[in-house]
């Protein structure tokens, strides 16, 4: 999917910061939007963040070509994609096909979160949570809010938890957040319903880890080994890189650090000019690499989003030069119909710069916003 920019094949081992930017804004489709439907989308990008509902929006917007919301609603209620506890523990956005064939692979990670980082860690020691299991998959086989499976569950086991159970219910079953949470215009609470039941066929466990790096490697690449375990919270990427290295091209980063990749892939030029590009909160992008300096400055990071801390949403991020140098939201006053999109920088922009974000800025706000009559952008400069 990547390369509708015209790019070069590089034979050089070294690969320099820029080119390596340059080679992820192309992989993830930011270095123009491309003429691709929702669903090869998704599927090339291994699926996206999802904890905020509208976010996949957004991304999809950044990336393809005439994006409406329609494109993402409809296969989204007509469940050819759905929201789906996945990558890293976290909701995301993934096709039908690869919440049922790509969730077991990320059992380790939920599993560890049961017994490690859960506030019901005690509580499901030692427990047997087979029977649990055995009497949600079917409760769950209809949509059931949290509520009614605490409910449910505490009428069934009145001497257990039922917060814990619940929980592990969410760590052990797939369950997909059906609609309407997660279409654009509207709202609900998190309803549950068990994936294999919503999407009408079984979970396929034929995928191997494997399987994962490499696709991994086709939407992030060039990347080292801590880059993909960042990405997955999976461990032993080294062995598995190990056993794919016959597989893969190598390089090296200007670090000396060595680079994985798919061996028919092209790079772009460093010297391709990277569009404006608006970004949601937590987009992969910016998660999926340990060394995230193609990417963001480490130095400057903290202050790009410290004017955002205690509230209630993260920022989105906007890619200058295809690097994070501004964060931005939008701020909706129904009362008086405007919508403001604010725009936080580091340090002065240049008149073309600021064309070029006023410009993008404003197409975000007229997708966002429709219905407002009045729209506005303001810059402020963070240093």
């Amino acid at each position: 999917m990547p390369g509708v920019r015209e790019t070069r094949r590089v034979t050089e081992d070294v690969i320099g910061n820029r080119q390596l930017n340059r080679a992820t804004l192309d992989r993830q489709l930011l270095l123009e939007r491309v003429p691709s439907s929702v669903g090869e989308a998704v599927d090339h990008l291994v699926g996206l963040q999802a904890q905020e509902p509208l976010d996949p929006y957004f991304a999809l917007w950044s990336r393809l070509a005439d994006f409406h919301p329609d494109h993402l609603v409809k296969p989204f209620v007509d469940r050819e994609l759905v929201r789906v506890v996945a990558l890293r523990g976290t909701i995301h956005l993934h096709s039908a096909a690869d919440c049922l064939g790509l969730r077991h692979l990320y059992q380790p990670i939920l599993d560890e979160e049961l017994t490690r980082h859960s506030e019901h860690k005690d509580k499901l020691r030692d427990l047997d949570v087979g029977p649990v299991l055995d009497f949600a998959r079917p409760f769950l086989a209809e949509p059931r809010s949290l509520k009614q499976l605490k409910d449910a569950l505490a009428a069934e086991f009145p001497d257990l938890s039922a917060p814990a159970l619940a929980y592990a219910c969410r760590n052990h079953l797939v369950l997909v957040q059906v609609p309407p949470r997660g279409v654009w215009g509207k709202t609900l609470q998190v309803t549950y319903a068990e994936a294999a039941a919503w999407l009408g066929r079984p979970l396929d466990t034929s995928a191997t880890v494997d399987d994962l790096v490499l696709r991994y490697l086709a939407a992030f690449g060039p990347a080292a080994t801590p880059d993909i375990a960042t990405w997955s919270r999976l461990k032993a990427m080294r062995e598995v890189v190990d056993r794919l290295r016959p597989r893969l091209r190598t390089y090296r980063d200007e670090r000396g650090r060595e680079l994985f990749d798919l061996p028919d892939r092209v790079l772009p030029d460093p010297d391709v000019p990277a569009p404006v590009r608006f970004l949601p909160e937590y987009d992969n992008v910016l998660l999926s690499h340990q060394d995230r300096s193609r990417m963001v400055d480490k130095a400057e990071v903290g202050r790009l989003y410290a004017a955002h801390e205690g509230k209630r949403h993260f920022p989105g991020t906007v890619l200058i030069d295809g690097r994070a140098q501004a964060t931005w939201t939008i701020d909706h006053d129904r009362k008086a119909g405007t919508a403001t999109l604010q725009v936080d920088h580091l340090g002065p922009l240049s008149p073309e710069v600021t064309a070029a974000v006023e410009t993008e800025g404003h197409a975000l706000l007229r997708f966002a916003s429709d219905d407002a009559p009045t729209l506005d952008l303001r810059f402020r400069d963070l240093a």
